[in-house]
């Protein structure tokens, strides 16, 4: 599903590299955890992934597609079948909740409006937000902002989904909600997700692959397990922060 091989990406033609010869790889089905302390490139690495950042140099496969070297129809077919949960949910604030998750299905599909109502109302009752279609973002708590953000990710039906720090900001219960939410996806449809995280908490609940960023470079790639398991400074810092 992604495929990086000596990635690196800069800000500027000038400037050090934030991303400096990473390597990943996400099979079909995979739940896979990026990782790492502020500014270690996570952000970056999602970014150039779904393709808002252009690297440096190296090579980047999404969906078995060099995604930077596409016509921008190509790319643009492509992105269709990603998914993006952002930060902050990014949600349009003028629109209402069905308003915002049905966006993606009036762009890029030639649907009914019946049809793209139906498929919202599924979605929001997915993610438990049923109901609340009605409301503007404004009228959402943190929570049901994730919730509804996690809804219009996934209204195209997505192969993988990227989701940048999914329980940013958010109480210990609903943050475990939405750590639920990612895995029925994960398991029970078999979306590939993909989650940039610090949450200590949230990668325990995943447990899926973990990737390590330190200073722009992969430094782990395995198990939680096996991540509690090796005896390094930098893996025991990361698990342990108030022993540091």
């Amino acid at each position: 599903m992604v495929e990086v091989r000596g990635l690196s990406v800069a800000y500027g033609e000038q400037a050090p590299p934030v991303l400096d010869g990473v390597d990943l790889t996400v099979h079909r089905g995979d739940m896979t955890c990026i990782v790492g302390g502020s500014g270690c490139g996570k952000s970056t690495l999602l970014k150039t992934v779904i393709g808002l950042v252009s690297p440096r140099s190296g090579d980047l496969g999404l969906l078995g597609e060099p995604l930077h070297e596409l016509a921008e129809a190509e790319r643009d077919a492509l992105l269709k079948r990603v998914g993006v949960m952002f930060q902050y949910g990014a949600m349009l604030g003028s629109l209402t909740v069905a308003e915002n998750v049905g966006l993606p299905l009036q762009m890029h599909t030639d649907l009914e409006p019946a049809l793209i109502d139906d498929i919202v109302d599924t979605r929001l009752r997915l993610v438990g937000l049923a109901g609340n279609g009605g409301k503007l973002p404004s009228e959402l708590s943190g929570g049901m902002r994730k919730r509804a953000a996690l809804a219009r990710a996934m209204a195209l039906e997505p192969e993988v989904l990227f989701c940048d720090e999914p329980g940013a900001g958010l109480d210990p219960v609903t943050a475990a909600g939405i750590d639920r939410l990612l895995l029925s996806l994960n398991r029970g449809q078999g979306t590939t997700v993909v989650v940039v995280t610090h949450e200590l908490l949230s990668i325990e609940r995943l447990d899926g692959q973990l990737v390590m960023l330190d200073g722009g470079r992969v430094v782990f790639d395995g198990t939680v397990r096996a991540a509690r398991e090796e005896q390094r400074d930098d893996l025991r810092r990361f698990f342990n922060p108030s022993a540091a």
